[in-house]
């Protein structure tokens, strides 16, 4: 307990204080499932290794809140692991997207690391609650530092098998364009802009501001 005790203190303040080395820049849009096979072509087209990409994905995400005291705004972690396959699982803090107008795309702190499997049961001990999971499946590209994802979120059923999760949340593929780069690495915007415009008008890449919308990715 002393541990958990511990960990639930210096996480929160980690986060608040920006202890984290890096920054992921975002641009996400969606594409309707008729018009995703053309914009795969395009994207074995415009990417790296054309022979072996694009690489299949098929994650069950978890997001998990821990409310701060003092403070209005929880802690999010996601915790993503692959199904089907022998892979760690993955824990993510993404802090509060800042959506400036001088910049091409949305940027966040961002940290990623691989954990063990019972890293679910430790959030629970720290007084995390799950807010909600879903199953992301789709291909990622790869282009340079940039990575591309064209996935479908599909919701999970209660009472049903994982592989048995087959009810999609919309019709329409995401799509989303990231760099996880080190703060003060200003170009990586530009690079993401002139990539993004060679998608059209297949698909539009934009900075969304969540906070407008009143949700969060």
């Amino acid at each position: 307990m002393a541990l958990v005790s511990s960990a639930r203190e210096s996480l929160p303040h980690a986060m608040n204080n920006r202890v984290l080395p890096n920054l992921e820049y975002l641009l996400q849009g969606s594409i309707l499932e008729s018009a995703a096979e053309h914009l795969m072509h395009r994207l074995k087209g415009l990417c790296d290794n054309v022979d072996t990409s694009p690489e299949p994905f098929h994650d069950m995400e978890v997001c998990m809140s821990l409310q701060q005291p003092n403070s209005n705004q929880p802690l999010l972690l996601r915790v993503r692991r692959a199904l089907g396959r022998d892979a760690p699982f993955q824990i993510r803090y993404l802090g509060q997207p800042e959506v400036d107008q001088r910049r091409p795309t949305l940027v966040r702190s961002c940290m990623d690391c691989a954990c063990s499997n019972g890293i679910l049961e430790f959030l629970t001990e720290m007084g995390f609650r799950k807010e909600f999971e879903y199953i992301a499946k789709g291909y990622m590209f790869r282009k340079g530092r940039m990575k591309i994802t064209v996935s479908k979120l599909i919701k999970i059923v209660p009472g049903k098998q994982q592989d048995m999760a087959n009810e999609p949340i919309s019709q329409s593929y995401i799509v989303e364009l990231s760099v996880v780069a080190p703060m003060g690495q200003e170009n990586v915007g530009e690079e993401m802009r002139v990539f993004a415009e060679q998608l059209k008008p297949l698909v539009q890449l934009e900075k969304i501001d969540y906070k407008r919308l009143g949700s969060m990715p």
